[in-house]
């Protein structure tokens, strides 16, 4: 009675089961659920019988479902049988027939005549050939399978500032952009420029705007010209881009308003 009464505390113990199986797998451990299912299917084996010649239904029903019976068969086969002329198959039974029996060397079944669309009476052309079972792997369904093999090393490139900036002004309407300079937040806020005082007289060249595009550019010069305003597109560049500026002038600076109404809203006198 100790001996019991030690057995069944010692299976009360934390972690303890006195009816585990002892053939658990250590601590740390992986168990191994790679297996390969293996699947019969039929094969082809022309080297056990194949023949292809004339076959017939003589049109009376037949028992037994599919079959074929031929005076070269020696012993009962599983067969395939083919319709050449209409690409109709099925799976039957081979059998032994008579060689002296009057007809074609192929008599089918009711049953394999329809399968194979052959009328009754009519001689048809088939080929019959042996199948053997055989045990192959289950190939893993494409669901299942994984869409990379390795990992795909991306190739990242990082943005031009300055060319992302030239696309969108590019994409922008055709009113020209004068770039002005970020506010320097270290810096102390500087005083508002005062405007250009207009003078009653004379002339002076005004700034129209700087274009990414050149045929931006030419496009502003010829509305001025249109207008009456003379005009012209110079080329520079910075950082490895080239940009087209585009000056009236020298004109009257009574001309400034005629300037904006045409759409430069940004232009004013140059320095």
């Amino acid at each position: 009675m100790a001996t019991a009464a030690a057995f069944l505390l010692a299976g009360c113990q934390p972690g303890s089961n006195p009816f585990a199986s002892k053939e658990t797998a250590p601590e740390g451990s992986v168990a191994s659920a790679t297996s390969i299912r293996l699947v019969d299917r039929d094969v082809e084996a022309p080297k056990v019988f194949q023949v292809s010649d004339d076959a017939l239904w003589d049109g009376r029903p037949s028992l037994g479902g599919v079959w074929v019976a031929s005076p070269d068969a020696v012993d009962p086969e599983r067969v395939i049988l083919r319709n050449p002329a209409n690409g109709k198959f099925v799976i039957g039974a081979l059998f032994r027939r008579e060689r002296l029996n009057p007809g074609p060397p192929l008599q089918i079944s009711s049953d394999a005549a329809a399968a194979l669309g052959i009328l009754a009476g009519s001689p048809n052309k088939i080929s019959v050939t042996a199948l053997r079972r055989e045990e192959v792997p289950l190939e893993t369904p494409d669901a299942a399978r994984p869409i990379l093999a390795d990992n795909e090393a991306v190739q990242t490139t990082s943005l031009d500032p300055v060319q992302t900036a030239s696309a969108a002004l590019d994409k922008a309407a055709p009113t020209p952009i004068t770039p002005t300079a970020a506010p320097n937040p270290t810096s102390k806020p500087a005083a508002a420029a005062p405007k250009p005082a207009a003078a009653a007289s004379g002339t002076r060249t005004v700034q129209i705007g700087i274009f990414s595009v050149e045929a931006n550019a030419n496009r502003a010069a010829t509305t001025l010209t249109k207008a009456g305003i003379p005009a012209k597109v110079s080329k520079d560049s910075a950082q490895g881009k080239d940009f087209w500026g585009v000056t009236a002038g020298p004109t009257a600076t009574s001309t400034l308003p005629k300037i904006k109404s045409l759409g430069f809203n940004d232009a004013y006198f140059a320095r």
